[in-house]
């Protein structure tokens, strides 16, 4: 598993929500999610300041540049 795949599953299952709700709340799938989540796949550029934006954190902290959120 690489470092995104393993800090979008962590930043999810810490806000407490399913992969549905996710995909529900940011206009993504739950099958690219989960896999994303398992490594499998790697979203676009757009797709990660998506999700940078909905968990508040940076697009850097997300593809593991960087250790600060």
């Amino acid at each position: 598993m690489n470092i995104f795949s393993e800090r979008l599953k962590d930043l999810r299952t810490e806000k407490g929500i399913t992969q549905d709700k996710l995909a529900e709340e940011t206009g993504l799938s739950q099958a690219a999610l989960a896999n994303w989540e398992n490594g499998k796949r790697s979203p676009s550029a757009a797709v990660v300041v998506i999700l940078a934006k909905y968990f508040e954190v940076t697009t850097d902290y997300l593809l593991g540049v960087s250790d600060d959120p």
